[in-house]
């Protein structure tokens, strides 16, 4: 049976993973497969579960917040902020479910700190402003 690697890369850590067979994906256009000997390939990946087999049949899920993924010489690499595998897909979609919520609060605390500084920055022009009238 044909196989490839796939070679995952984030920000702490790297992972080789042999004899895979298929792999599918979603990017911004849909859902799409790869197998072995495909013709080169790249793409940004969304945010969600993508999912590949190995060679014994078994299915892995990966989770992850998007990715560039490149498909080139028979190796599928993917470099992401972060990544998850599992063969439960029910526990790999808690964890992604869990990840999305910690980021999401992640980004709103942002935002607020944001607004505030924005806030302070306006109130000390406007004082600025007042004192050389």
């Amino acid at each position: 049976m044909n196989h490839f690697t796939l070679q995952l890369y984030d920000a702490t850590q790297q992972q080789r993973i042999d004899e895979v067979t298929c792999f599918v994906g979603e990017d911004d256009s849909g859902s799409f497969s790869l197998k072995a000997y495909h013709a080169r390939f790249m793409t940004t990946l969304v945010f969600g579960l993508a999912r590949f087999r190995l060679q014994n049949g078994d299915w892995r899920y990966l989770a992850l917040p998007g990715g560039v993924l490149y498909f080139n010489a028979n190796a599928l690499t993917i470099s992401t902020r972060h990544f998850l595998i599992d063969s439960d897909f029910e526990r790999i979609s808690e964890q992604l479910k869990q990840q999305l919520l910690a980021e999401e609060e992640t980004v709103s605390k942002t935002r607020k700190s944001l607004q505030k500084m924005e806030q302070s920055m306006l109130t000390k022009l406007w004082k600025l402003q007042r004192h050389y009238e």
